[in-house]
């Protein structure tokens, strides 16, 4: 029987290639084709048809199955999420050992005077520290702030990293970071100190989205508890809005370009939209610290 690509119906739904008369919004994770639930092959992420697995299995090792992005599919899908999730762990600790000096000295910090230093010492990004943007990422003081974001890194992390691979995941994770930090740095206060994983969290909010827009998932769950999370960023006090924005809308960006990338190009165009967004970074960064110092 030949196999044919699915056709649109008029209720907006396809049809699936190897049944012509059953509707679906379901498509291959590899080659994008609409399946039925008689041709779904459960993935690593979402679903394969049949054509895809049988194609993995003969290529063998010279041809292994890759995740939506292309990255290697791994036996352990949470590694880096434990991992950041340890590490922020961690500098909590070392945080509440050394006291406020260490978040002084590694909170994300535009510009200000350091009376602690004497004279008219001035710390802060504008001053050439740059490091903070990523050091405060990964800085709590507050045992619910750290509980919060852990939650969120833990209950998004593990999906991304499957649908993106390791690599792509940690990419994603700094990236958003760095967005985060990036306009509170250009929007805030210059002597307003922050801190915390918020803005690579965001990050992870908005790529999800846009993976499961991407796997035609039903979008109300994260649209829910996205919408949520901004309610509350905007309506508690002591918030850097900022942060959390930057995060979220860097991490679509890059998720867009992540799982949206032809198969032929694909690691190009997504080291090109990661390079992109970190342009936009340095630009902006460079532009606010002329602001401040020049």
């Amino acid at each position: 029987m030949t196999e044919q690509q699915g056709q649109q119906q008029p209720s907006g739904l396809a049809v699936c290639y190897r049944h012509q008369d059953r509707e679906t919004g379901i498509r291959c994770t590899r080659c994008e084709r609409p399946i039925c639930p008689d041709c779904m092959i459960s993935a690593s992420v979402g679903y394969q048809c049949p054509a895809c697995v049988r194609g993995a299995s003969a290529a063998g090792r010279g041809s292994a199955p890759r995740t939506l992005a292309g990255g290697a599919l791994v036996a352990d899908t949470r590694l880096v999420t434990k991992i950041i999730l340890a590490l922020n762990v961690a500098v909590f600790i070392a945080v509440l050992s050394a006291g406020d000096r260490l978040v002084t000295d590694l909170g994300m910090l535009g510009h200000a005077w350091d009376p602690s230093r004497g004279g008219w010492d001035f710390i802060g990004v504008a001053d050439g520290e740059w490091y903070r943007m990523l050091t405060s990422a990964f800085l709590h003081q507050e045992i619910w702030h750290v509980g919060f974001n852990m939650l969120g890194l833990w209950f998004l992390g593990p999906q991304l990293e499957a649908a993106l691979g390791r690599l792509r995941f940690t990419a994603l994770y700094l990236i958003s970071a760095l967005a985060g930090s990036a306009l509170s740095y250009v929007l805030a206060a210059p002597n307003q100190l922050s801190l915390g994983a918020s803005g690579a969290i965001f990050g992870l909010f908005g790529a999800t989205a846009v993976l499961m827009r991407r796997m035609n998932y039903d979008m109300r769950p994260i649209g829910i508890l996205l919408a949520i999370n901004l309610l509350i960023t905007f309506t508690w006090s002591g918030i850097a809005w900022q942060a959390h924005i930057g995060g979220l809308v860097a991490g679509a960006a890059i998720a867009y370009g992540m799982v949206h990338a032809p198969r032929a190009r694909r690691t190009p165009v997504q080291v090109l939209t990661c390079v992109a967004v970190l342009a936009v970074i340095v630009i902006a960064c460079v532009v606010r610290t002329q602001q401040l110092v020049g």
